[in-house]
């Protein structure tokens, strides 16, 4: 087992990785559980695999289980789901005092979080990630959100959780194009500051996306780890060290609008070929060497992930892309800030991209597709 703290004063919690944690939930959440109760918010795929495990465990430490089971796919996080899932929890009568466990992957997660920082002013939730991209990175950092017509997450708010338990068993229940997705995060914190982390991904990354325990807990950590840091040292992103975990979300958000936001492209599989395409236009820019964009393209390729347009199925021309980047939510002023590259592990923000160059370069990459 591995404990991690996020160290946010008062609102500091921990992050439990442990091998089969999810049988031993109520060890871990029992003591969550005011009347002895708790509302489990999962999705229908969810709900098959890993709910049963969820509620045995519970009821063992004798506390009862409420599902609240909604429609799975990105669609979720959307007004009327959370309107739906408000009206639930409602219905059930959760208190401000209350804790609702979010079972699932990160629209889950984001839904709940949201849907916890808003009810009756504010009650606590409980991540408990199912995918590899929720356990690496949206389950922790207090980031939730819904997708609008405009655009990704451009509704939502910081709010922390109270717990985040990690069971990487549940991930031998994903189809494996959904544990590819989530490797694409696992890469990005070796691309942001740690070259050795990226040359290991190189190495072993192949051991943690055929299932291997040893290689699957230590990338979760690894990444977990990187990732509180970061948050405990910029938790509303406030003085920019924490915007360096979009690598590769301004590129892929758009990639996403223009796919629909459908299973077409995986919010990961759009972060790998985002962050592609943000190390071959930091060569463009002469910023990074020419070799570091190429192994970042040939790993990406290697694991059977996006990598470029065509691989990600966007035929969007550079304009078009551009226009989804506007709908930005770290738009400030009229200017986008982009995360860059001058080398693998040293990602940077810079603020001074001129979107039409971005445009260009987006119509080269799509010519040479």
């Amino acid at each position: 087992m591995a404990l991690v703290r996020v160290a946010l004063g008062a609102r500091s919690y921990d992050i439990v990785i442990e091998e089969g944690a999810l049988d031993r939930a109520g060890d871990w959440l029992a003591a969550y559980a005011r009347k002895g109760r708790l509302v489990v918010v999962t999705d229908s795929h969810v709900a098959t695999a890993q709910l049963p495990r969820l509620e045995t465990a519970l009821h063992g430490a004798g506390v009862s289980v409420e599902p609240i089971v909604l429609p799975a796919g990105e669609q979720t996080k959307s007004w009327r789901h959370l309107e739906q899932l408000l009206d639930a929890l409602l219905a059930l009568e959760v208190e401000r005092g209350d804790h609702v466990v979010a079972l699932g992957g990160g629209v889950i997660g984001d839904l709940v979080g949201f849907a916890a920082s808003i009810l009756k002013r504010g009650c606590h939730f409980i991540q408990v990630p199912t995918t590899l991209l929720a356990q690496v990175d949206s389950s922790v950092g207090g980031k939730t959100a819904i997708n609008t017509r405009a655009g990704k997450n451009l509704v939502g708010s910081f709010y922390q959780p109270s717990l985040v338990l990690i069971d990487p068993s549940t991930l031998a229940s994903l189809p494996p194009r959904e544990t590819r997705a989530g490797y694409a995060e696992v890469v990005k914190y070796g691309l942001i500051d740690d070259p050795d982390f990226f040359a290991w991904c190189e190495s072993d990354g192949h051991r943690l996306l055929s299932g291997d325990p040893e290689a699957r807990v230590h990338a979760i950590e690894k990444s977990v780890r990187a990732k509180a840091a970061i948050v405990a040292d910029d938790e509303r992103e406030t003085t920019g060290r924490r915007a360096l975990l979009n690598l590769g979300h301004t590129f892929g958000h758009a990639l996403e609008a223009d796919t629909g936001f459908s299973d077409t492209l995986l919010h990961g599989e759009a972060v790998a070929a985002g962050m592609a395409l943000a190390f071959r236009y930091s060569a463009r820019l002469g910023l990074c060497a020419q070799a570091d964009a190429d192994r970042v393209t040939a790993h990406l390729r290697d694991v059977g992930l996006p990598f470029d347009l065509a691989s990600a199925h966007v035929k969007a021309n550079g304009a078009a892309l551009v226009a989804h980047m506007l709908h930005d939510k770290k738009m400030a002023a009229g200017t986008l800030p982009f995360l860059l590259a001058r080398g693998i592990g040293r990602t940077f923000l810079s603020k001074d991209v001129v979107l039409d160059d971005v445009a260009a370069f987006l119509d080269e990459e799509r010519a040479a597709g």
